[in-house]
């Protein structure tokens, strides 16, 4: 998957990741001080619905990938 520059930016100066499923009142978020501990929080479902986001530490943030 090809990122543009913002979603770069947010990658390279990444301070925290999240991990977000579901939609509305049901959505779930979780923080997580590696892209590595975001993506194994994906990983306990395996359905390729969870989004991953880089947050900087000036607040950006893009979403990075599905797992």
């Amino acid at each position: 998957m090809k990122q543009n520059p913002h979603e770069i930016f947010c990658l390279e100066n990444a301070v925290s990741f999240t991990a977000v499923r579901g939609f509305g009142r049901n959505r779930v978020r979780t923080d997580h001080t590696s892209r590595a501990e975001a993506e194994a929080e994906a990983a306990r479902y395996a359905d390729g619905r969870t989004m991953i986001y880089a947050i900087t530490a000036a607040g950006n943030s893009a979403h990075i990938c599905n797992l």
